[in-house]
């Protein structure tokens, strides 16, 4: 079997300001794009070839990502030899990631670590994210950290849409200094600029986008937490990467670990898992539409 760098699944070229980026095509037409630099996958296309993520037309303003965590702002490497996956193994159009400790980061992070991570699009197109990170230190220190997938998805009119499967939680709002309170409503949807963090949140979570009639389906395992961000008009006019209206088509949704840090010993390592799928009904009663899966959108990692 071909290497993932040799098939036609995989191709690998220069992008924005030559940054190296890595295509992923699927037969029926699905595709992502992943950059090297910070790991992110920044491009979700269906086989109509319609962007299904959320990228700022200031997309390349680089300085402003440690807010997202350092391994946003590092360059990353092919991984030479990546561990089996075996849920991807139906997969031809996938990539595999690594970063590693180096003294150039040192400051900023002085403990030893394999990071890696798998993106791969499924056999209908479902984007599938799978992260590891190993502790490599050889002085016996353990490390504490937090994760997020920073997924953006491109919806039709922030207005327009709700989140489902995380009403009656608890959540800690970003806004009110991480004050924990719990969600009232039946479902989420957005009139204002929000933060939150969900806690103890289901596998699954549903983002609908009544104008589309389509539906966002975000999996996740081992990343307990989802953090839900949209900036609204006046902090989308004070972001530097962030054009003044483009709020009104993204949401944030982020599979995380965040109010219980994850610990490694010298030796552990920990996974988590994101995938997404689309269907072209809403959701309910936590069962997606039987008919099956249309489409994707995009998504960015952070550590």
């Amino acid at each position: 079997m071909a290497s993932a760098s040799e098939n036609i699944y995989v191709e690998h070229v220069k992008g924005v300001n030559g940054l190296d980026k890595v295509i992923l095509r699927e037969i029926r037409g699905w595709s992502a794009e992943v950059y090297l630099y910070g790991g992110q996958v920044t491009s979700w296309k269906n086989e109509r070839r319609e962007e299904l993520l959320f990228l700022s037309s200031k997309f390349g303003n680089l300085d402003s990502l440690e807010q997202h965590g350092f391994a946003r702002n590092q360059l990353w490497s092919v991984d030479p030899d990546p561990p089996p996956c075996s849920s991807h193994t139906n997969s031809r159009a996938f990539i595999d990631l690594i970063l590693r400790h180096s003294e150039e980061e040192a400051k900023i992070w002085s403990h030893r670590y394999e990071l890696r991570l798998r993106v791969a699009l499924g056999p209908a197109g479902d984007l599938m994210l799978t992260s590891r990170v190993r502790n490599t230190n050889t002085d016996g220190k353990s490390f504490t950290f937090t994760f997020a997938y920073h997924t953006y998805f491109f919806v039709t009119d922030i207005s327009e849409v709700r989140v489902e499967g995380l009403e009656t939680l608890d959540y800690l709002d970003n806004l009110q200094n991480r004050e924990r309170f719990t969600e009232q409503g039946d479902a989420i949807t957005f009139e204002s600029e929000v933060d939150k963090i969900y806690l103890s949140t289901p596998t699954k979570i549903a983002i609908l986008d009544h104008e589309r009639k389509r539906t966002f389906e975000l999996r996740k395992d081992g990343l307990p937490d989802a953090v839900v961000w949209n900036p609204w008009d006046k902090k989308a006019k004070a972001m530097g990467d962030f054009g003044d209206e483009e709020y009104k088509h993204m949401l944030c949704v982020e599979a995380a670990c965040v109010e219980k840090p994850i610990t490694l010993k010298p030796g552990e390592e920990w996974k988590g898992r994101q995938e997404i799928s689309i269907v072209p009904s809403s959701y309910c009663s936590g069962q997606l539409d039987p008919r099956g899966q249309l489409d994707l959108r995009r998504v960015t990692f952070g550590c």
